[in-house]
Order: C-alpha cells, then structure tokens, then sequence
C-alpha cells in the first residue's frame, strides 16, 4: 500500500514508476479524493470550533438573561453539529475511497530492475553449472520408467480432478526427503527460524500480504471467510502484523513447510503436463522482516540461500532479475531462479525471491522502534521459495534419468532414504 503524502510530494515521479508497470497515470485522481477527505475534515474542525464557541455562549445569553440571543446559539450549536455529522461522514466516504484506489495498486518497481513487459525481457544475472550431455533422448518427469509408478495423474482426478496428483512409493519417499533436506539445510546452515503455520486464514491476513482485494480469484475461501493459503509468505509475514517491533530483534528469518492452495484461474493451457502447476502443492517459504537499509542485502542473502539448495543438490540454473513487467504485484524487485530440465530442454521458474520494501507492512502496519530513538517506521518484508517441493522433484529426477529408465538420486539425499541411491527402471528405490 502506497503512502499518499508521497503521492502528494512527487505525483509525476508516482505515476512514472507505475507506467513502468503498464499502468496509466492515477495520481490526479489519487490527489482529487485526497483533496476532498482533507476539505471535509477541515469543514467539520471549523464547525466543530464554531460549536465549541457557541456553546460557551449560550450559557452567557442565559445568564444575562437575553432569551433571543439564547435561542439563536442553541439553534447554531444544533445546526453545527448536524454540519459536523454529515461532513464527518463525506470525510470517511473520502477515506474509503482513497483507501481502496490505494490498496489495489501495485508496489512500485525498483529503479534498479529492467524495464520490460514479459518474461522475454528479464535479464540474467549468474548461471551456475553445466546441463548433462545425455546420450539418449530425455524424457519429461511424467514418463521416466522409474518415476511412473510412483506419480499417477488418473486416481488423483478422479479423487479430485485436474490439476492433482497421487504419489506413492519411491516417489512419495523422495518428496519427503526434499522437503526435509530443504528445511534441515534452511535451519541448520542459514540460521532460519522453523515455524510451522495454518493454512487457514482470516480474510484480513490475505489482504496483509496484497492477495486480496486484486488477486482473490487467484485463491480458495471456505465456506465460512477463511481462504487457503497460496504460499505460507501469507502467514509467516503476518506474524508481525499489527506489532511493533524493537530493532535490535531485526532482522527475523522464518521457514515453514507447507501444503499450499491455488485455483491457477486464467492459466488454462500453461503447464498442464505433470506436476509443474498444480492446485495443491508443497513449498519450503522464506521469510524475513528487517530494518529498511539491510532489505537489499537480505534480498541478495536470501536469493543465495535458494541458490545453495540446487548447488547441494546437483542442479544447473540460472538466475534472474525480472523486468517492472513481469513482476508480482506486491515486490519492488524479484529475483527468479530457474532450474534446468531437461525433459523439456529449457530452464523453469523453481524459486522467486521478492524485496517488498514497506508495501506490505503499511497493508499490516507492522513497524519498528529504531535503536537509536525516534518515530516507529514501517519495517521491510521479503520472500522467497526455499524451494518449492514438487519441482524440485522433478528437477532430481529429469536430471538425474539414466538411459535404462532408473533414476540416480543426489548424494546429499542419501541419508534421508536410508541410504538408498537410486530409484530403479522398476520404480524401486535401491
């Protein structure tokens, strides 16, 4: 959410930084309701003080005793206050006016990030390790000998429909052993807090995070006003909202593990094979909430700590700055990381690590006490996949295909699967 002193400040620079975004000038608007809320709230200060004095008045005109005067202050103080009622009411209509035109706008980008409308326009900034130079023709995660008995498409849709999978088996054991590893490695070797959350919340932390009011068709909500969370970025930076924090306990870093929940509306026909996007899925989520001058470096940290899950593991990727175009509503920047598949020949999104500014915190008015005194300030939130699960599922095994259909597994998994190497063309782990 956008703060409307800084619209007034600088509303070219504001309309500016949204064009980047492909969304044409508001500020005048912005600036027209904002006039109108300050010039009613003014009104009825002004009315309120010629009450106040009349008031004062009419106490004297009886006392002296001049019943003309004492009715003539009664009948203003009435009139003043049915003044006050109405233009307190305009002033509120105002406010919510301006409160929802602001709340549905996207954050600002960086000036840093690219300019740009899509994905072809992103920039790559590091490409870490070599792609296989296999032998025989790859095959996609869905079709690999060892992975088919494992992952089965048909009994989820008839369970659930489209979009859903079963997996069981070899398989079943492997995405556990990664999103055990994922949080192992997050905790142990990075410091983060483990935390595990709902994954049911109040309308009022999806709007927090800027889900909602642009985005809920994006979601499911129960029958009774919770919404499933489609990413735990929704609970673990609502921890801090409506706190305020000391600065000394900045900057906080979380992880969770979750299920996560996404209706995928408007995707029709994107990446309907396998698991790539499914409605109900896993993600190991980052999250972190600091002082506003360490959000870049966090940002860099955190991309970092992604970057080390598909090093450890064995993956080739790369890794991207989105260009305004192209990014979430709610960053200023992201960084995109991309793992290499080779099943479809091409590298694919694994993990989006955004810097969010104070977007988010106004939304939550999530603040900090500065160490060294001063005015509470809004803190920075963040967030990132750490990474999601099933992809990197089919990473592993894409990547790890052998010709004779087994799969070998990476090495730093071998402890979580009893030392088991392999998962054989017959869908075994060995």
């Amino acid at each position: 959410m956008h703060d409307i002193r800084t619209i007034r400040d600088n509303p070219a620079a504001f309309d500016a930084a949204l064009s980047r975004r492909g969304i044409a000038p508001v500020s005048a608007d912005l600036l027209a309701i904002d006039a109108a809320r300050r010039a009613a709230i003014l009104a009825a200060e002004t009315a309120q003080a010629d009450a106040n004095k009349a008031a004062k008045d009419v106490g004297a005109a009886k006392a002296r005793g001049d019943d003309a005067e004492f009715d003539r202050l009664r009948a203003l103080v009435a009139e003043k206050k049915q003044q006050i009622a109405t233009l307190t009411e305009q002033a509120k209509a105002e406010d919510a006016r301006l409160h929802d035109l602001l709340i549905a706008l996207p954050n600002l980008p960086d000036p840093s990030i690219p300019d740009g409308k899509d994905e072809n326009d992103n920039v790559e900034i590091r490409r870490h390790g070599t792609p296989r130079d296999l032998d025989f023709a790859p095959m996609e995660h869905y079709d690999i000998p060892a992975i088919r008995p494992g992952m089965d498409f048909e009994t989820a849709a008839k369970l659930s429909g489209s979009r859903f999978v079963l997996l069981s088996g070899a398989v079943a054991r492997l995405h556990r052993a990664l999103a055990q590893f994922m949080l192992d490695t997050h905790v142990e070797d990075h410091g983060l807090l483990e935390t595990i959350t709902p994954v049911m919340v109040r309308e009022e932390m999806m709007y927090g995070t800027g889900q909602l009011p642009k985005f809920g068709e994006d979601s499911y909500q129960t029958t009774n006003g919770w919404w499933l969370i489609p990413t735990a970025e929704v609970t673990l930076t609502n921890i801090v909202n409506g706190l305020t924090l000391d600065e000394t306990t900045l900057p906080r870093r979380y992880v969770a593990h979750t299920q996560c929940f996404r209706s995928e509306a408007g995707s029709a026909g994107r990446d309907t094979s396998g698991m790539l996007r499914q409605h109900q899925f896993e993600k190991v989520e980052m999250v972190s909430i600091t002082a506003p001058e360490n959000s870049a470096a966090e940002h860099d940290a955190m991309t970092r700590r992604a970057e080390v899950i598909l090093e450890k593991l064995g993956l080739p990727y790369r890794t991207v700055v989105l260009c305004a175009g192209d990014m979430g509503a709610g960053a200023t920047k992201t960084h995109d990381i991309e793992v290499w598949l080779p099943g479809q020949n091409t590298y694919r999104e694994i993990s989006s690590v955004s810097v969010c500014g104070d977007y988010q915190a106004r939304r939550m008015n999530a603040r900090f006490k500065p160490a060294e005194g001063g005015k509470p300030q809004f803190v920075h939130t963040l967030n990132g996949s750490g990474l999601a699960v099933g992809r990197t599922l089919i990473a592993v095994v894409e990547n790890g295909q052998q010709a004779d259909g087994s799969v070998t597994l990476p090495a730093v998994l071998h402890p979580y699967l009893r030392g088991r190497t392999m998962i054989t063309a017959t869908g075994d782990l060995a």
